[in-house]
């Protein structure tokens, strides 16, 4: 079972050798994403390219997270891979947490393995911010009720892909609302969708979603937009209750 961690990285330079260190420990195979960052991050991962021995994508300017993922999927489906994992360069996805996610993949039952920030919950657990929070709680609940799901945490980046499934989904979002896309086509493709528990941390509450997405009610709104969109695109693959109160003609492009 060949597996590649994919990491995006924007602005990270405080994070990214450390992070890199530990999931070499962990991971034969390691990509990362640099998404135009502007601090020395570019500086760091070239010199620890070598001795870490990764493959690395540069991106001139800064084109999203969701941008980020689809160059990894890309790259997972042209070299050959079996699964992908994707993880943050932050500090608040633990590399130890990467052979939970591959001893779940070998059992060869599900098509995408997420992490959940909420499955269980430890003492010593950190506090989200409360709009995030609140946000995640409410995206959540309206994807298991209009999709049939059962997810505890809608917006967690440490999953985990099998690489034959990546053909059954179109994924365009670029931006922070990738997984409303996800979710979405993931469903309407009948792939077969788990969680398991990862820690809930939090380093850096104070971190920008950019484009004025810092906005918690811009940033519900943006998220409930695309995947309304994503909803009226996927209609005939999806449960009858999918497009309950879903406003016809939604902004799509």
């Amino acid at each position: 079972m060949r597996t590649l961690v994919a990491i995006p990285v924007f602005n990270e330079q405080g994070y990214v050798r450390g992070v890199l260190e530990r999931v070499r420990e962990f991971a034969q195979h390691i990509l990362v994403i640099d998404d135009g960052s502007t601090d020395n991050t570019g500086d760091v991962l070239t010199h620890l390219q070598r001795p870490l021995d990764f493959d690395l994508i540069r991106h001139p300017t800064n084109h999203g997270y969701g941008r980020s993922l689809l160059d990894a999927f890309a790259f997972a489906q042209g070299r050959g891979f079996d699964w992908i994992i994707t993880m943050d360069c932050d500090e608040q996805h633990e590399p130890a947490a990467i052979p939970r996610f591959l001893e779940d993949a070998a059992r060869n039952d599900l098509d995408l393995i997420s992490g959940s920030r909420y499955l269980t919950l430890d003492e010593d657990a950190d506090s989200p911010p409360p709009d995030r929070r609140a946000i995640n709680h409410r995206i959540t609940a309206e994807i298991n009720e209009r999709l049939g799901l059962t997810l505890t945490d809608g917006f967690c980046g440490f999953k985990a892909h099998r690489v034959s499934s990546l053909s059954e989904i179109r994924l365009t979002e670029t931006g922070y609302a990738f997984p409303m896309q996800l979710w979405v086509q993931s469903v309407a493709a009948g792939l077969r969708i788990g969680e398991i528990p990862v820690r809930l941390i939090y380093n850096d509450a104070s971190r920008s979603f950019g484009g004025g997405l810092d906005v918690p009610e811009v940033r519900l709104s943006h998220y409930r937009q695309i995947m309304h969109c994503e909803l009226e695109r996927c209609a005939d693959r999806l449960p009858a209750q999918a497009l309950d109160g879903v406003s016809a003609g939604c902004r799509c492009q």
